[in-house]
């Protein structure tokens, strides 16, 4: 993995770079981020271009020995530990190492997925992974060997805060007495669950979220995602391009386009209209209707924001602009959190197998009430 390959997050690889670069790397880095960050990526990256044999001054050479190996994953100094569980295939013995050949193919797929995937990915079935006090011992193995051709020999650990225990603290005991030109990357979801003796021995890295203008560049270049699309999935996201991945299968509709109709029917009371639009609703499916309700929620705290200051929104198509400069005429005080909450609760019902006709229906007529004021 390159700098390049990762969209933005601009700050965090001059970082990483300049760290290398000024011959401060830290033995333990905290890569810390959300569930679809770039925090994967990132510590994969930065593992590249430590050991690199003709770095540039942003980036790896990604050519060298070196590179070409770290970008398949099978570099001798470069080891891997992650949450594990029993599979039909593995039964006894449950190490990392057991899974070295599906992690590769897995994180070289995307290296943006979760947990969830990872168990799916290795056939886990309903079993919950995690990196077992055996695991203790191959990590004492691993960083007791000298690096055979890098600089460094390289440890990255894969949500530590999975580790049970025993695991844990045979960590913290090779964080207190490090071995020389060893490296600990830890890649990281919740440090809140890590022990804090072990937080409080590495360097932590803070991973922002993937900002939408990034997850439409990503969408676009990846997946081919039609623009307009991209920004809806984007909406949805929440900086997860694990979550946008996921979306691309499951958006089929656009979502501005059906939020404006349904809101200007509510306004104007047309509920034969709206009947008619339930009908349209329904035929989204589940999956759509669940995201198109957050797609008008998203869409509706940027008409509260720019109702309270036009410089809170960042970024907007012209058309959702237009719609949110009007709309945020008819937000008042009174009416902003009925109406989020309705579409909270238009949510929910769904959710839970409502009729989604009946849902829709319902949410209009309080909808309607709350535009005009229940007059």
């Amino acid at each position: 993995m390159q700098f390049s390959q990762i969209k933005g997050h601009q700050e965090t690889k001059r970082l990483l770079t300049n760290s290398v670069l000024q011959n401060h790397v830290a033995h333990a880095q905290l890569f810390l981020g959300q569930e679809g960050s770039a925090n994967l990526a990132l510590a994969l990256a930065y593992a590249t271009y430590i050991n690199c044999e003709d770095r540039q001054a942003d980036d790896s050479c990604g050519t060298c020995g070196s590179c070409v190996k770290m970008n398949k994953l099978v570099h001798p100094d470069f080891n891997f530990v992650m949450p594990v569980t029993s599979t039909k295939s593995i039964t006894k013995d449950v190490l990392s190492q057991k899974f070295l050949t599906e992690w590769r193919s897995f994180v070289l797929a995307n290296p943006y997925q979760g947990l969830n995937e990872w168990m799916q990915f290795i056939g886990a079935e309903n079993k919950q992974g995690n990196i077992s006090k055996e695991e203790s011992r191959q990590l004492v193995k691993l960083v007791s060997l000298k690096a055979f051709e890098g600089d460094y020999k390289i440890v990255l650990i894969w949500l530590p805060e999975l580790m049970h225990p025993f695991a844990a603290n045979a960590l913290l005991k090779l964080l207190e007495e490090p071995p020389a030109k060893t490296l600990f990357l830890l890649v990281s979801q919740s440090a809140e669950k890590l022990l804090a003796t072990i937080t409080s021995r590495t360097q932590i890295v803070q991973v922002r979220a993937f900002t939408e203008e990034e997850i439409i560049s990503y969408l676009e270049e990846k997946y081919n995602t039609e623009k307009t699309t991209a920004y809806q999935i984007a909406q949805l996201a929440d900086g997860s391009l694990n979550a946008a991945a996921k979306l691309t299968s499951e958006i089929s509709s656009d979502y501005f386009t059906l939020f404006l109709t349904w809101m200007r029917n509510c306004y104007t009371r047309k509920f034969n209209e709206l009947v008619d639009m339930s009908e349209d609703f329904q035929k989204l499916g589940r999956e759509n209707q669940k995201n198109f309700l957050l797609y008008a929620l998203n869409l509706f705290r940027k008409v509260t924001l720019y109702g309270v200051d036009a410089s809170l929104i960042t970024y907007l198509p012209p058309n959702e602009l237009d719609f949110v400069q009007k709309f945020s005429k008819v937000i008042t005080q009174d009416n902003a959190g009925q109406l989020a909450e309705e579409l909270n609760q238009a949510h929910y019902h769904i959710e839970r197998n409502a009729n989604p006709k009946m849902v829709f229906v319902d949410s209009s007529i309080q909808i309607a009430g709350y535009l005009r004021g229940n007059n």
